[in-house]
């Protein structure tokens, strides 16, 4: 049993093509026992386990060869326990067993607790679906996993991925700081407003590497998320998909918005707590997000609703999304990752870590005020003036 998964994995491994190596691979602390790597459908979490285990082929072989990568998709484990697998895998000498789709797994949370505490030499690094709640009211694994956020490509990645370039990361204080520098630096090698809205439109998820309509894909992908990331997930009932999907349809037609929960809800023929409900569930599994005033959060109202990266603005060909849109929520999904980002009442869109005023703009505006300004017409910039693009960088 154990060769054929290992001949798989070994398959995997040695075909896995990752064009970009993500950041969040020297983030993680890969000496922790329970590892999760969290995110929404389509940001290539598989392919990251893989990459991990061929890195791990060229940097320790030894410790590779006792890797096993596993997906709980394989109808073995409709009848065998991840418990006894993982006795096996032990037994034999392995020590890292890397696990995909751990949701399909009924009792994924206690029988990677009981595979923690009974196998004190094994390391388990899963994936879990972004709207898995990992720490939070879970019992079983909350007080031992480590959970990692993996996210679609920045705008940074997809330079690198495309023109097959080595673009580093800056920090956000380096950006406000001397973000003329580093724009002019980076122009010296390419023209980033070039390629900023083929990235807006379809950069942020793998996707657009494959040989298919992204657009198409994309419409799949969503849909797959609400079919079973979020009914089995959150164990919805089936008939509630129709209203889930007119909610989603909803936000894609009116995002960035103030909510209106009472009109949402009578749209989709359902009561104002479980609209809410439904409104969080779209943020979990990635498809929202939610921006509030300092010190506010869910179950409150947001102040405004974004979708969660700028390829979902254009997932339905009924609305053309003005550019001030786009740019407000590129600004938004490339920030909150790393930082606190809030709503201020203050004459500014949002407040950064509590502590830098900042606007989103399409145009630059006339005259430069206090605050900071994230325009995305601007290659490079000057003041508190910075090209929107550049913050595509910060991982």
């Amino acid at each position: 049993m154990l060769k054929a998964f290992k001949k798989t994995h070994d398959y995997l491994v040695e075909h896995v093509h990752v064009p970009a190596r993500r950041v969040l691979m020297d983030e993680i602390n890969w000496g922790d026992r329970l590892i999760a790597v969290k995110g929404g459908r389509g940001v290539g979490k598989t392919d990251f386990l893989l990459n991990y285990a061929k890195e791990m082929l060229k940097k320790n072989p030894e410790l590779a060869q006792r890797m096993l990568y596993v997906n709980f998709n394989d109808f073995y484990f409709t009848e065998h326990s991840l418990v006894d697998f993982a006795g096996e895998f032990v037994a034999s000498g392995g020590t890292t067993l890397l696990i995909d789709q751990a949701f399909k797994y009924p009792n994924w949370s206690r029988e990677l607790s009981q595979c923690y505490f009974r196998y004190p030499n094994l390391h388990i690094i899963f994936t879990a679906s972004s709207i898995m709640r990992l720490i939070e009211d879970n019992r079983d694994i909350g007080t031992i996993v480590h959970p990692y956020n993996l996210r679609g490509f920045s705008f940074r990645e997809y330079l690198n991925v495309t023109l097959g370039l080595k673009l580093p990361v800056y920090s956000l204080e380096d950006i406000l700081k001397n973000h003329v520098e580093i724009a002019q630096q980076i122009c010296q090698h390419i023209k980033p407003l070039h390629y900023f809205n083929d990235y807006l439109h379809h950069g942020y998820y793998p996707l657009f590497l494959e040989p298919h309509d992204f657009s198409e894909s994309l419409l799949k992908m969503m849909n797959m998320i609400l079919e079973v990331d979020v009914l089995l997930v959150k164990q919805i009932e089936v008939s509630s998909l129709p209203k889930l999907r007119k909610l989603l349809y909803l936000m894609l037609q009116q995002t960035p918005c103030s909510l209106n929960v009472s009109s949402l809800a009578e749209a989709i023929d359902c009561s104002r707590s479980t609209t809410m409900n439904y409104i969080k569930y779209l943020k979990d599994a990635r498809l929202l997000n939610m921006l509030y005033p300092e010190g506010k959060q869910f179950p409150l109202k947001p102040t405004k609703v974004y979708m969660q990266n700028p390829n979902l603005c254009y997932a339905t060909c009924t609305r053309e999304p003005d550019k001030q849109a786009i740019a407000e929520t590129f600004f938004y999904a490339t920030l909150h990752g790393n930082h606190k980002i809030n709503a201020t009442d203050r004459s500014a869109m949002f407040i950064i870590d509590g502590k830098y005023y900042m606007d989103a703009l399409a145009t630059t505006p006339q005259k430069t005020g206090i605050r900071y300004s994230a325009i995305a017409d601007l290659e490079v910039g000057n003041q508190k003036n910075i090209p929107l693009w550049l913050f595509g960088f910060l991982y």
